[in-house]
């Protein structure tokens, strides 16, 4: 069974259960594998990207390529 197929079945077990117990512990399993895989597949950025990434934040603000956090929230809220 290819892994499409299998999400399908899955997502079809998963609308016929009826216990708040057991789709708890999914979601719960779900966010802890989820977390587990990202932080495997971090890696440490090198001194080298990190010194150019501040330079390029450092340039950026100099030539006013910036948004405030405010300005910034006020726009992500208008997505909905």
């Amino acid at each position: 069974m290819d892994l499409e197929t299998r999400k399908i079945s899955f997502i079809q077990e998963f609308l016929r259960l009826q216990n708040e117990e057991i789709v708890s512990g999914l979601e719960k399993l779900l966010r802890k594998r989820k977390t587990e895989l990202v932080e495997k597949n971090l890696k440490p950025m090198s001194m080298e990207q990190y010194n150019s990434e501040i330079d390029q934040a450092m340039e950026d603000s100099k030539n006013g390529r910036m948004i405030k956090a405010t300005d910034l929230k006020a726009k992500i809220q208008k997505w909905d």
